[in-house]
């Protein structure tokens, strides 16, 4: 059994992508494989193990470059389990985990080598600015997702979230204005504040939103005392109920300024969206390989941008 794509809906339906862009995808993903390939026969020669040619030996079920794009872009559209995966394209639950791992790589290399790949992480202030590429305002959020239930006690509790009353993963996103995803900060266990994720990527020490002007939700109170910056926004917050003011309500100002702040903010919530047209991003995460979690939403992220650029 194989996936027949009919038409170009079905296409994006189980990849994210249209059949053009698939074919783009395909030609860079078959240069990148290939190389891997050749590589890792040279370095064995070299270790002086017994090599097979690449292209050599048994063809697989996935025998040829289409079919093992469309297996790995489909496991991270439905995500389906490996008994599944495996029923789908004809061969056991152990060969289907074995190809994705050997594929997903090879899928990383490609979003990379394409550019669209959001920056994990800046060493200072000139990297971000440099990687905005002229642009001058960011936004910034977090994306939560499910993630299962830790059997350690002390892990359940870092991974619990109060907000979502379940355990989960977190990533900060910044998203520019065309809701492209400019970087996406390492994963953390769900307890982990929103604010301090962020002061934990982006030291307070540096300088970071000096030169750019940067739109936050409520989740980041203190930053506009804790960095420098004059073009640092944050929603108004309304005011706690006392006795001095039993019907707190913020002024017709502020609500306009709020406003004004979320038809903006509205873009990287339509960023963090396209990450989650993902399955592996929405259904409870399930895979147990080390840093997996992280590189999955990695490659969502570039997957994203990759689709608002071509």
């Amino acid at each position: 059994m194989r996936l027949q794509i009919r038409d170009d809906r079905q296409m994006r339906s189980l990849t994210g992508l249209s059949l053009t862009q698939f074919d783009i995808l395909l030609e860079v993903f078959t240069k990148i494989y290939h190389q891997i390939q050749w590589q890792a026969y040279q370095e064995g020669i070299l270790a002086g193990t017994r090599q097979r040619r690449p292209g050599g030996g048994q063809k697989g079920a996935l025998p040829r470059m289409k079919d093992k794009l469309l297996f790995v872009l489909y496991y991270f559209k439905v995500y389906p389990t490996f008994d599944v995966l495996g029923t789908q394209f004809n061969m056991a639950r152990s060969k289907a985990n074995e190809n994705l791992h050997k594929l997903v790589p090879v899928l990383y290399q490609t979003l990379v080598h394409l550019e669209v790949m959001p920056q994990r992480e800046f060493a200072t202030p000139d990297e971000l600015l440099e990687a905005l590429a002229g642009l001058d305002t960011i936004l910034i959020d977090v994306t939560e997702r499910n993630y299962r239930r830790p059997q350690d006690n002390q892990e359940q509790q870092e991974h619990y979230s109060g907000k979502k009353k379940r355990h989960t993963l977190k990533n900060t996103v910044i998203a520019t204005l065309e809701k492209m995803i400019l970087f996406l900060g390492k994963t953390f266990a769900g307890h982990t504040h929103d604010y301090t994720m962020l002061k934990e990527e982006f030291p307070p020490e540096q300088a970071w939103f000096e030169l750019v002007k940067v739109l936050v939700d409520l989740g980041y109170q203190g930053i506009v005392k804790d960095y420098v910056g004059d073009e640092i926004h944050l929603p108004h917050k309304k005011p706690r109920k006392s006795k001095k003011n039993p019907t707190p309500s913020l002024t017709d100002q502020q609500k306009a300024d709020n406003q004004a702040l979320s038809k903006i903010r509205i873009f990287v919530e339509n960023a963090i969206c396209g990450l989650k047209r993902y399955n592996i991003l929405v259904h409870r995460f399930r895979n147990h390989k080390e840093s997996f979690d992280d590189d999955v939403i990695g490659i969502a992220a570039a997957l994203w941008n990759f689709n608002l650029s071509y």
